[in-house]
């Protein structure tokens, strides 16, 4: 169990600014906070995503390079825990990229977990006001299997939408696989997942866990991000969500994920 640390403001009203300075230093430090969501003097999506957003900003200011979004709430019961009717987004940057079967450090992490994924990687911008399946195929370079590590800064996972969000939708890390796939070659819709722990079997699912399809994922995005001001671009990765549940990781293991037409990828915790 993850336990807060004392910030001195754990019954303070917190400002937009006070709540991203706040997680930022649980993500430099590795150190959790208390939740957010009764302390910010705002909770709409607005507010909590203008949180995201300072601290993305501080950290492009630092040089961090922006290569992507991840898709998070993909999941009709993950919705419904949390109260909320649709999905949300994070920050990709490419600090968080890990190499396939590349060892992670679990002191990287305050207390990962980790789930499967299809990746689509963009070759042409997505500008539209309201995409549709084809602007998301034409624009698509190609797909690949995927793990995303999650993380949260929020001490023993004890969130909601407002929490999530303003922690950059629970980002940690993510390992892409090495086999680029052409849309046309892999019915991301009915691709089944399997997800292993050595031996084991922890997780499985496929395609129509993320939202029916990940293409309807993606369509999402693509048009929240234009409202947002951020929109898509050629080479960014979209991390479409889970396809099965997430897994958490206590202790050194290695998962080995294969999806249906897209092949392996695996995460090495040491």
């Amino acid at each position: 169990m993850t336990t807060p640390v004392n910030t001195g403001e754990q019954n303070a009203v917190l400002s937009a600014e006070s709540a991203a300075a706040l997680l930022k230093a649980a993500h430099a430090g590795r150190q959790p906070i208390a939740p957010l969501r009764d302390r910010l003097a705002a909770t709409s999506a607005e507010a909590v995503y203008a949180v995201q957003e300072l601290n993305t900003l501080a950290w492009l200011a630092e040089g961090r390079r922006l290569v992507g979004r991840k898709i998070g709430l993909t999941s009709l019961a993950v919705q419904a825990q949390l109260g909320v009717d649709q999905p949300d987004f994070g920050m990709l940057f490419a600090d968080m990229a890990v190499g396939d079967g590349e060892p992670v450090a679990l002191s990287r992490l305050i207390q990962p977990k980790v789930e499967a994924e299809v990746a689509l990687v963009l070759g042409r911008d997505l500008t539209h006001e309201r995409h549709t399946y084809a602007d998301i195929i034409g624009a698509t370079e190609y797909a690949l299997p995927a793990i995303e590590i999650v993380d949260s800064r929020i001490a023993n996972w004890n969130i909601k939408f407002v929490d999530t969000v303003a922690d950059n939708a629970s980002s940690g890390l993510f390992v892409l696989g090495g086999r680029p796939v052409r849309l046309g070659d892999v019915d991301l819709t009915a691709c089944a997942m399997e997800m292993r722990r050595g031996d084991e079997v922890v997780s499985l699912g496929n395609g129509r866990a993320c939202l029916g399809s990940p293409l309807n994922a993606a369509i999402w995005l693509a048009d929240v991000m234009v409202r947002c001001g951020r929109p898509l671009q050629a080479g960014d990765i979209v991390l479409t969500g889970a396809l099965g549940p997430m897994v958490a990781v206590s202790e050194a293991a290695r998962f080995d994920v294969r999806i249906d037409g897209l092949g392996t990828v695996s995460a090495l915790f040491a």
